[in-house]
């Protein structure tokens, strides 16, 4: 089995069939309405023969499944570099791409099932920090918890001796009642144009949801505050519910058991969400992928941006050069480094989008103006 894949296999160790059935019908979205997709036992066996594939992760075992879904595209007229990705150009040598060509590719609907990876560096621009930047990243600055070390704050054994310096990081980052930014829009106008197959986030602070993405387009790869669970009798809650205790400085807890409720925010060694498993259908499906303010050091999650196909382009647009575009770069990889809101803004440029992402900021602002405005009223 490939490296990647053993890793990611550890993550997935504890689940029962219940959690491959649980996915059954968001498999029958990747494949569409009207198509016949298989039973819960049949998706346990082709995923369980997926992880024995030792050439490119999930490509091989799907291959009949993509081309079931692929359909007839209408001729197309492409740059001499765009067109070599479907090789139809004239000169056989693989040509750099460019934006332009992602761009002209996304017009032209050649890409219409876009995966998108997203980490931590699309939400600093709504004021959230990220983890590793040095001075301003979140472990930097968390001194004032008392941690024996920085990762302590996200590590069961730490938490379950003391739960205070998480619950006073989530009231902090709750408290600064971030929104949405650029990127965050860019990506709804993706869904709204129906070509947004699904996006993955490391990100725990929702703002996708807020910006009006919808869940079932959505893997919170590494959980959210949406929701939380007794760590005790495992009794689910709504994310919700435990606000009130973490600003009043309480820790929140079980109305049954008493025992400490804790948001589902995946913490170092535990289980990754079952939804996380949809990779296994989504990546050998996309026909491009958009990695977005990702260091891409945090696995298995990383290990996600070499699972399409070697025919499909990925776009890396973020303010380092990492990953395997770094070291291990395919001739279809485009790069986009520096300013993640710049490179996104340049993006929707080219593909003509600048005027209906502006107008779509502005709608969705407003609608949360008012909507804080009537909690505020209200509470």
């Amino acid at each position: 089995m490939a490296w990647w894949g053993r890793s990611a296999l550890s993550a997935f160790r504890p689940w029962r069939p219940a959690g491959w059935r649980s996915l059954f019908t968001e498999v029958g979205d990747v494949l569409g309405e009207g198509r016949q997709v298989p039973s819960p036992g049949r998706t346990d066996m082709v995923a369980t023969r997926l992880w024995g594939v030792r050439t490119a992760p999930c490509a091989v075992g799907l291959a009949v499944l993509n081309s079931s879904i692929t359909g007839r595209r209408r001729p197309i007229s492409f740059s001499a570099s765009a067109s070599s990705i479907f090789g139809s150009g004239g000169n056989s040598k693989k040509e750099k791409l460019f934006l332009e060509d992602i761009a002209e590719l996304i017009q032209a609907r050649a890409c219409q099932r876009v995966v998108v990876m997203v980490g931590a560096g699309i939400s600093t621009p709504s004021g959230i920090p990220d983890f590793r930047s040095p001075g301003s990243g979140l472990y930097s600055n968390l001194q004032q918890y008392g941690l024996p070390y920085p990762e302590a704050i996200f590590e069961l054994a730490f938490f379950s001796h003391n739960p205070k310096p998480f619950f006073a990081l989530a009231k902090e980052l709750y408290l600064r009642s971030c929104r949405p930014n650029v990127i965050h829009y860019f990506l709804r106008l993706l869904h709204d144009k129906g070509l947004l197959l699904r996006l993955y986030t490391q990100n725990i602070d929702g703002l996708e949801r807020v910006s009006g993405i919808p869940a079932s387009k959505l893997v919170e790869a590494h959980g959210s505050f949406a929701s939380a669970t007794c760590t005790v009798c495992q009794r689910p809650s709504p994310g919700k519910d435990i606000w009130a205790d973490v600003t009043e400085d309480r820790i929140p807890r079980c109305p049954v058991c008493t025992g400490i409720v804790k948001p589902d925010v995946v913490f170092f060694g535990e289980a990754l969400p079952q939804r996380f498993l949809l990779h296994v259908l989504d990546f050998p499906m996309a026909d491009l992928l958009l990695i977005l303010g990702t260091s891409l050091e945090v696995e298995p999650f990383a290990s996600l941006s070499e699972a399409v196909q070697r025919s499909v382009p990925r776009l890396l647009i973020n303010r380092d050069l990492v990953g395997p575009f770094a070291w291990r770069p395919r001739s279809r990889d485009v790069v986009q480094l520096g300013d993640v809101v710049h490179g996104v803004e340049r993006l929707a440029e080219l593909l003509g989008w600048t005027q209906e992402l502006q107008d779509l900021i502005q709608q969705e602002t407003e609608k949360i103006s008012w909507l804080l405005f009537f909690l505020a009223v209200h509470s």
